[in-house]
C-alpha cells in the first residue's frame, strides 16, 4: 500500500512539474503594493504628518507644512505610480539582481531595466532586513526616474523608509536654464 501511494504521489507531481507551457512565475515584489499598505495605515492613524521642502543643498526648510490624513495618499502619489513589476508588461523590461551587503545586513534587490535607453524608471531597489524569528521585512524602498528630451531634464530620485517617511529629490533643468534641486520630505511617526 504503501509502495502505491509513494508511486501515485511521485506520478503526480511529475505530470504537475512538467507543463512546459506555463512560465515560472515572476519573483518580483510589487512595490506599489507594499507603498498602498504604508498608506491605508497612515489612512486610519493618528500621526502628526510633516511635509518639508528644501531647495538646493539648504539644511534648513523653505517650507514647513502639516498635512491632513486625508491628503496623505496624494503626497504619496508618485511613489504609488511606480511600475508594478508583477504586471507582465513591465515584467518583461526588468531584471532582477540580488545580493547580501554584510555591512547593513541586509538583502538588496534591484529591478534594472534591460534596456535603459527605453525606460523612464532606471531602478526599484528594496532592502530586505531578513529576520527567521520575525520574518523578513522591507525597510527601504528606492527608485529613480530619468526623463531627458528637448524639453528638459527632469530626475527624480525616491525614497521610502518604511513605517517612518519619504523622499523626492528632484533636479529639473530646461534649456538653457541652470540646475534647480528640490527636495521634499514627508514624515509620521517619528
Amino acid at each position: 500500500m504503501k509502495n502505491r501511494l509513494t508511486a501515485f504521489a511521485i506520478a503526480l507531481l511529475l505530470l504537475t512539474g512538467c507543463k512546459h507551457d506555463q512560465k515560472p512565475a515572476s519573483s518580483f515584489v510589487s512595490i506599489p503594493s507594499l507603498i498602498e499598505a504604508q498608506v491605508a495605515h497612515i489612512d486610519t492613524s493618528l500621526y502628526s504628518i510633516t511635509r518639508y521642502d528644501y531647495r538646493g543643498t539648504d539644511t534648513i526648510p523653505f517650507d514647513t507644512l502639516y498635512i491632513a490624513r486625508e491628503q496623505f495618499r496624494k503626497e504619496a502619489l508618485p511613489f504609488l505610480n511606480l511600475p508594478d513589476l508583477l504586471q507582465p508588461a513591465f515584467a518583461k523590461r526588468y531584471s532582477e539582481e540580488s545580493r547580501y551587503d554584510e555591512l547593513m545586513k541586509k538583502v538588496i534587490l534591484s529591478y534594472v531595466p534591460v534596456n535603459p535607453n527605453n525606460e523612464e524608471w532606471q531602478k526599484e531597489e528594496l532592502h530586505v532586513l531578513p529576520s527567521v524569528a520575525e520574518g523578513d521585512k522591507v525597510t527601504t524602498i528606492l527608485a529613480s526616474r530619468i526623463v531627458n528630451d528637448r524639453n528638459g531634464l527632469l530626475q527624480e530620485e525616491f525614497l521610502w523608509l518604511m513605517d517612518k517617511s519619504f523622499t523626492i529629490v528632484r533636479t529639473t533643468q530646461l534649456p538653457g536654464e541652470p540646475a534647480q534641486l528640490i527636495t521634499t520630505k514627508v514624515s509620521w511617526n517619528q
